[in-house]
């Protein structure tokens, strides 16, 4: 059982674990768990390279490619806090498996959609089910592993998590060539019915039936209700604005978006149940762990739109010799993921961030020289130098995060922790999608695709030397005081 005391009150509450699972069991419980990741991280980042296709299949104008993207990610960030505490009142297995299901059906309904309202519905109904899936995750992974053994399990998933999301685009380039059944883009949201139907089949028979929850716990509605509603006043004005001519509305709606935010965080102090477990923001490196979250997601989200955007609308390459250009920076993070994960994060701490940020700062800053000077004329090989820097810089940073943001969160935090670490980073990249990619088309109506790639890539650079500044506030070393 997990024993633990209340905060605020004092009160002592017993929350039941299940018994200890035979090794091999719970590595099963380790590989759904790893696979409900994989298929999310996918599908944040595959529709990237689809974006023109889908535009070109089903029209709509340049804020469609924007709505399918930010549409998975803001309702993705929008559920996630609010479900790791269902996840206490409901049970993380149930919800979990009600998660896959919905997300599979989801992918369904993206892969035949006939129109692009559809396709945005479906996608913020697949974002949704994988906020309500993927908190739920954790949390049960750190039931079935002992606290001894729980560091060796996850050793792999950090590296893995990198890989997967570097290797999205190049999957999604690779899908759009081979034109499966004349499908074009659809297959890249098909694919997950195979795995989502496997995930489901075995998370059935190896998911614990308790995953320590809470069963004290209360869904505190008002502040659940604040929190998703100040998200998406900031969300669609940043999404919708630009091709309207930026209304009275759009300003509004962002002020009254801070207005409900600051309601929320007074709300949050005086709940007897809040959504967000006030104790974690005692702690340093999970607070400035989450504000580098931000700035990192919102530029690497940003960034792969814009290079998409650059080479397949403004070069006009094809989806394949895109995907293709993109291996430097997928063979970079991979690289830099597996030697953080290995030794790096564990042995130099925050100067594996410093060094990480740094190098992607280079990367990004060399990428804008590369278009500038090339301009039209840039080539594959002229690109690879920079998104190799700035891949490899990137993948130094996954791992060494995580560990700052829960490294010492407690059994009764580290669902609330994983769902708000999930949640800052989708949101994040859907902030840095719908405002970045603004700037881009903005860009774009009066003047190049290079020139206006130039400009994003140079404030992406000027957002990641704002969170290398910011590390300096992390402790020297993640804590993990808790397994």
């Amino acid at each position: 059982m997990f024993v633990s005391t209340d905060q605020q009150s004092g009160a002592t509450t017993v929350a039941p674990r299940s018994p200890a699972l035979p090794p091999r069991t719970a590595w099963l419980v380790l590989a759904v768990v790893v696979l409900a990741d994989l298929m999310d991280l996918i599908d944040s980042s595959i529709a990237n390279l689809a974006g023109p296709s889908i535009r070109a299949d089903l029209g709509g104008g340049e804020v469609t490619v924007q709505w399918v993207l930010s549409a998975y990610t803001a309702a993705f960030a929008l559920g996630l806090v609010t479900s790791g505490r269902l996840g206490d009142l409901l049970g993380r297995r149930r919800l979990f498996l009600l998660g896959m299901t919905g997300f599979t059906l989801a992918s369904l309904a993206c892969g035949l959609a006939p129109g692009p309202l559809f396709l945005i519905v479906a996608r913020t109904l697949q974002g949704l089910c994988g906020s309500v899936m993927i908190p739920q995750g954790l949390a049960l992974v750190k039931v079935v592993f002992p606290p001894q053994h729980l560091r060796r399990a996850l050793t792999p998933v950090g590296p893995l998590m990198g890989l997967t999301m570097v290797a999205g685009p190049i999957l999604a380039g690779w899908l759009l060539h081979l034109n499966l059944f004349g499908g074009q883009w659809r297959p890249i949201f098909l694919i997950n019915v195979p795995f989502g139907l496997a995930a489901l089949l075995l998370g059935l028979r190896v998911l614990p039936r308790h995953g320590g929850e809470d069963r004290t716990a209360r869904l505190d509605l008002p502040g659940v209700a604040l929190l998703t509603a100040a998200s998406a006043l900031l969300v669609v004005p940043l999404i919708q604005g630009r091709e309207l001519g930026w209304p009275d509305w759009t300003y509004a709606m962002m002020s009254a978006s801070v207005v409900l935010l600051a309601l929320f965080v007074v709300a949050q102090r005086r709940s007897a149940h809040p959504v967000i477990t006030p104790s974690l923001f005692r702690k340093r490196g999970f607070v400035v762990g989450l504000v580098i979250v931000a700035g990192f997601y919102a530029s690497l989200s940003a960034f792969v739109l814009v290079v998409n955007l650059l080479l397949q609308q403004g070069l006009h390459w094809t989806p394949l010799r895109t995907g293709l250009t993109l291996i430097p920076w997928a063979l970079g993070t991979a690289v830099a993921v597996l030697l953080a994960g290995a030794f790096l994060a564990e042995k130099l701490g925050r100067a594996t961030l410093r060094l990480g940020l740094s190098l992607t700062v280079l990367g990004l800053l060399a990428l804008w020289w590369s278009v500038a000077h090339w301009g039209t004329g840039v080539t594959v090989w002229t690109l690879a130098p920079a998104l190799l820097v700035t891949g490899f810089g990137s993948g130094l940073v996954f791992v060494p995060l995580v560990d700052f943001i829960i490294g010492d969160a407690t059994p009764e935090e580290v669902g609330t922790g994983a769902g708000l670490l999930n949640a800052v980073q989708q949101f994040a990249g859907a902030i840095g999608v719908a405002a970045l990619g603004t700037l881009f088309f903005t860009h774009t109506a009066h003047g190049s695709y290079a020139g206006a790639a130039e400009t994003v890539f140079a404030v992406t650079a000027g957002l990641n030397l704002v969170t290398l500044l910011l590390v300096g506030l992390l402790p020297r070393h993640a804590q993990r005081a808790h397994g």
